[in-house]
C-alpha cells in the first residue's frame, strides 16, 4: 500500500478552543527512520487537555496535531528502519524506545505546514519516528493495546521507578483518571496497603476500587487531609502520588508524608503554579520528585505488562469506559473534563 494522499485528523488550531476536524495532506515519501502506521485506536490523555488549555504557556507550534498513545498496523517503513516491518501490530508511545528518531513528518493543511512532532495519534494515519513504536503480538487486543502507549506504562512506571513502592507501604493516589487508575492497580499489585484513591467524582472512585484501592475519598465532599490522617495515623504516608498538578495538593502531600516518605509529581502544574514548601525535611530523607512518563522504557516494559494482561493478572478492559469516532473527539474531551468519563476514552480511527 502506498502512502495515502490525505487523511482526516483533529487539529489544535487555537488554544482553549475545540479541535478542528479536517482533511490534511501527507508527504508522499518516508524519510530515514520514519514509519507509516494505520492508527486503529487512540487514547486521550490529560496531557492533551493541558496542551489545549495552554498549561505550559504560549504554544509556538500552532497549528499542530495531538495524541501520544495508540494501537496501529505498520503500512510502510523508511530507510534505516530495522525494529519494525510492514504488517507489524504496534503500540505508538511518546517515550523513546528502540530505533531511529526520524524527523517529524511534513504534513500540510490548507496549503501550509502542519506540525506534528515525532508522534501524533488523533489522525487516521501517522508518520512517526521508529523509536515511538513497539511491536506487539498480532493477536493483541487492539483496544487495550492503545493503553500501553501511556496510561499503563506511565501508571506502572510511577509505582516501580519513581515512588518505588514496597510491600506493605501506604500509598495515596490523588486523581483517579486513566493514569491514576493504573497507579492504583500497580500499587495494589506490588502489595501496598492501604491504597487510598482520591478524586472529585464517585464514578472514578468506584472504578478505583475495582482496580484495587482499599480506601476511597471524594475530595469534593470530604476533608481529604483529615481522612488520610484517620486512615494512616499521625505517622504519615509512605508514598503520595499527585496526578492533578495543583500546588495546594502537592503541598498537602509533602505535609502528609512520613519523614522518609516520597512525593511523586505526575500531573504538571500550570505555568507559574509554584509550590511553597519547608525544604529542611529534604535533607533528612523526605523525597520530592517529578515523573517523566514513569521513566518507562517501552520496548522492555510493554511486553512485561502485556504478559500480565494476557495472564489475567491486571484489569485493562475495565478501564475502557467510552469509545467515540474521531468526529466526536471534542465531545470526548469535554466528557473527560466534566468527569463523565470514569476511565479512558478511546477514539476509533
Amino acid at each position: 500500500m502506498s502512502i495515502p494522499k490525505t487523511m482526516k485528523a483533529a487539529i489544535l488550531v487555537e488554544q482553549r478552543k475545540p479541535l478542528v476536524i479536517d482533511e490534511i495532506e501527507l508527504p508522499q515519501g518516508l524519510e530515514v527512520g520514519q514509519v507509516l502506521v494505520k492508527v486503529h485506536y487512540s487514547g486521550i490523555c490529560g496531557s492533551q487537555l493541558g496542551e489545549i488549555d495552554g498549561a505550559k504557556g504560549e504554544d509556538k507550534f500552532l497549528p499542530h496535531l495531538l495524541g501520544h498513545e495508540a494501537s496501529g498496523t505498520v503500512i510502510e517503513t523508511g530507510p534505516g528502519v530495522k525494529h519494525v516491518k510492514t504488517g507489524d501490530t504496534v503500540v505508538l508511545h511518546w517515550r523513546k524506545g528502540l530505533g531511529i528518531e526520524g524527523a517529524p513528518p511534513n504534513y500540510k493543511w490548507r496549503g501550509a505546514k502542519l506540525n506534528a512532532g515525532w508522534i501524533a495519534t488523533f489522525n487516521e494515519y501517522a508518520i512517526v519516528a521508529e523509536n515511538r513504536v513497539t511491536t506487539i503480538p498480532a493477536d493483541s487486543d487492539l483496544e487495550v493495546a492503545a493503553l500501553f502507549g501511556c496510561a499503563v506504562t506511565t501508571g506502572f512506571g510511577v509505582v516501580e521507578n519513581n515512588a518505588k513502592v514496597r510491600i506493605g507501604e501506604s500509598v495515596v493516589i490523588f486523581g483517579a483518571g486513566g493514569v491514576g487508575l493504573n497507579i492504583v492497580q500497580a500499587a495494589a499489585l506490588v502489595g501496598a496497603y492501604p491504597v487510598i484513591a482520591i478524586d472529585l467524582h464517585d464514578n472514578r472512585l468506584a472504578l478505583a476500587r475495582e482496580m484495587g484501592a482499599t480506601h476511597l475519598i471524594n475530595a469534593k465532599t470530604q476533608d481529604a487531609k483529615a481522612e488520610i490522617e484517620r486512615i494512616v495515623g499521625k505517622q504519615g504516608v509512605d508514598a503520595f502520588i499527585d496526578n492533578t498538578g495543583q500546588p495546594v495538593i502537592i503541598e498537602l502531600g509533602y505535609q502528609l508524608t512520613k519523614p522518609q516518605g516520597r512525593v511523586t509529581l505526575v500531573g504538571v502544574p500550570r505555568r507559574g503554579g509554584n509550590i511553597n514548601i519547608y525544604s529542611l525535611p529534604l535533607h533528612f530523607g523526605k523525597g520530592l520528585s517529578g515523573s517523566h512518563g514513569g521513566e518507562t522504557i517501552p520496548n522492555l516494559d510493554i511486553p512485561r505488562y502485556q504478559n500480565l494482561f494476557r495472564a489475567n493478572r491486571i484489569k485493562l478492559r475495565e478501564l475502557l469506559t467510552e469509545r467515540l469516532p474521531l468526529d466526536d473527539i471534542n465531545t470526548a474531551i469535554e466528557n473527560m473534563r466534566s468527569g463523565k468519563t470514569s476511565g479512558r476514552c478511546l477514539i476509533k480511527l
